[in-house]
C-alpha cells in the first residue's frame, strides 16, 4: 500500500508543478514570453548561424506558440491530478485494477515529458539552436523537469502486485 501511495503522491506532485508553471506563465506572461520570442527569433545566438533561416520573427506566432505551451502545461497538470484521483480511487483494489487506473496519470506524465523533451530540447534546443544562446538557454531547467517526470513515469509504470 505504501508504494501505491507514493505513486499517487508523486503523480499529484507533478500535476501541481505543471499547473503552477502554467498559471505562473499566465499571470507573469511577459517574463517567459521573452524567452520564447528570443528563442524563436534566434536573435541571441552569438555570431549568427548558418541555420538562421529557421528563425520565426512573427509576434503572432510567438504568442501562439507560447499559448500552446501554457495550454499543454495546464493540460498535463490537470491530467496528472485527475490521474492521481483515479489512482486514489483504486488504492485498495487488486493489482490489475490499480494498474488499469494508471492510464490518465500516464497520459499526464507523457504530456509533460513530451512538452519539455520534444518542445524544449528538440525544437527549442536543436531546431532553434537555443543551446547557443547565452541568456535564453532553457535546456537545463527543461532537463530537470524531464528527469523528474521521467522518474515518476518509470516508477508509476511498475506493475502493482498487491
Amino acid at each position: 500500500m505504501i508504494l501505491r501511495g507514493a505513486k499517487i503522491f508523486l503523480v499529484a506532485c507533478v500535476g501541481v508543478l505543471a499547473l503552477l508553471i502554467g498559471v505562473n506563465n499566465i499571470f507573469d506572461y511577459g517574463t517567459n514570453f521573452e524567452v520564447v520570442r528570443h528563442i524563436m527569433s534566434m536573435d541571441t545566438i552569438p555570431g549568427g548561424s548558418a541555420l538562421s533561416w529557421r528563425a520565426i520573427t512573427s509576434p503572432a506566432l510567438h504568442h501562439l506558440l507560447y499559448w500552446f505551451i501554457i495550454a499543454v502545461e495546464l493540460a498535463a497538470g490537470g491530467l496528472c491530478l485527475y490521474g492521481a484521483r483515479r489512482l486514489w480511487g483504486a488504492l485498495r483494489a487488486d493489482g490489475q485494477a490499480f494498474d488499469a487506473a494508471k492510464d490518465m496519470a500516464v497520459l499526464g506524465l507523457v504530456t509533460a515529458f513530451s512538452l519539455y523533451f520534444l518542445g524544449f530540447m528538440a525544437v527549442g534546443g536543436e531546431w532553434f539552436q537555443m543551446w547557443r544562446s547565452q541568456g535564453f538557454n532553457e535546456q537545463e531547467p527543461a532537463f530537470r523537469f524531464i528527469g523528474c517526470v521521467g522518474l515518476v513515469l518509470i516508477f508509476l509504470c511498475q506493475r502493482d502486485r498487491e
